[in-house]
């Protein structure tokens, strides 16, 4: 079988090695010594002053919204995970869509000021697939509305923009550190600002608002995480690079093995240095991109409808028409990518999409040469009696 996906995980002995100083400790949560560490050697990959190590990248999203006192309504995209949204509406606000670049799959910053009401506070953009939103368009958008900026970079651990972590953009960026995700800690998240005051209002949510023992300064939740999850993230801290380079390898193979597919790739934004964290393909349309699915999964490859639907179309939310972002999510699919995967698990993936693709191709051709004979009423010839 090969799965859309698989996480990465380190040697047992160095995990061991981790639980083993936790049980001597008997520290498992609470802001404990691995949580710190894995935070201060975050920032020193990272180069970035500021971070928080979260419960996941969901609750992220929800104490930037919080931290900085968004209201209203916000302008966001329609092509991302599901959390994007959610956390959204589950703070009290409002999502309010812009259509996506067909080409890039971010937000289109050419739509968003048409979006801007008097009640619009903020904009929350995904980096979608790892690859940055046109930065400095919503900057210069942002600054001119009095609107703040969060950037959901939950795909982006590694990637750069400018010869900058990703992560240095906007008032808030958050990511995740999910089993998924390239850089995991089975389940985690951060949080980063510029803003050492935002960066102290989100350090007393992530703990209830505590700021003494038996004193409270902020509206708080529980976003911290454990011990255990941290010593995974120290684990596998230690080969991302390895990790990058390896993902990049997977990407270019299959770049190289599909060019001359009938298809669409992501176009990647200039000034990048990419992370490869997926490798999605948009086809021509629904039914080929489902037809090269289901021979897929005869093969027990699976693939990945991502993401799908589109966001707009969620239930407890207006239903708006977004063509563009309607019309991918319909036809994208993810590939298989995880470290362990080879370049023959690949090549069997291409075959099949290209074996598929090609039978359609045939059976058009007969159909057009059907439609012509019948026109010119030669149908004994195509029936072969």
């Amino acid at each position: 079988m090969i799965p859309v996906t698989k996480p990465f995980l380190p040697k047992q002995a160095d995990f061991k090695s981790y639980v083993s100083s936790i049980w001597a400790r008997q520290w498992l949560t609470n802001n404990g010594p691995l949580v710190n560490e894995l935070e201060i050697k975050l920032q020193q990959y990272l180069a970035l002053p500021h971070l928080l190590y979260v419960t996941n990248g969901t609750i992220a999203l929800q104490l930037a919204i919080q931290a900085l006192e968004i209201k209203g309504e916000v302008i966001t995209t329609p092509f991302s995970f599901v959390a994007t949204t959610s956390s959204i509406v589950w703070q009290g606000c409002t999502p309010v869509f812009v259509d996506i670049d067909e080409e890039t799959l971010n937000i289109d910053p050419n739509k968003i000021e048409a979006a801007i009401t008097p009640n619009t506070t903020a904009i929350l953009a995904t980096h979608v697939f790892g690859n940055p939103c046109d930065i400095d368009a919503i900057d210069r958008i942002a600054k001119k509305h009095n609107l703040k900026v969060v950037y959901d970079a939950a795909h982006c651990f590694g990637t750069k923009y400018k010869g900058k972590s990703i992560f240095a953009y906007g008032d808030v960026s958050t990511t995740s550190f999910h089993a998924t995700k390239l850089f995991h800690t089975i389940e985690g998240g951060a949080v980063f600002t510029q803003n050492p005051d935002i960066l102290k209002r989100m350090a007393l949510m992530r703990n209830f608002g505590y700021s003494g023992v038996d004193t409270f300064s902020e509206l708080g939740t529980n976003a911290k995480n454990s011990e255990f999850h941290a010593a995974m993230g120290l684990c596998n801290l230690n080969y991302i690079d390895q990790i990058l380079s390896k993902r990049e390898e997977l990407s270019k193979h299959y770049t190289m093995r599909l060019h001359k597919i009938d298809a669409q790739f992501q176009v990647i934004q200039s000034d990048t240095d990419f992370n490869y964290a997926y490798f999605p393909v948009i086809f021509r349309s629904e039914e080929i991109m489902l037809d090269c699915m289901k021979q897929l999964e005869l093969v027990q490859v699976y693939c990945r409808r991502y993401f799908y639907p589109s966001l707009s179309a969620l239930p407890y939310i207006d239903k708006v028409n977004m063509p563009i972002c309607d019309s991918i999510a319909r036809r994208i699919m993810c590939l298989p990518l995880y470290h362990t995967l080879t370049s023959a698990d690949q090549d069997l993936v291409v075959r099949i999409i290209l074996r598929t693709q090609n039978y359609r191709k045939k059976q058009v051709v007969k159909l057009a040469d059907y439609g012509r004979l019948v026109n010119g009423s030669q149908v004994i010839a195509v029936n072969g009696r």
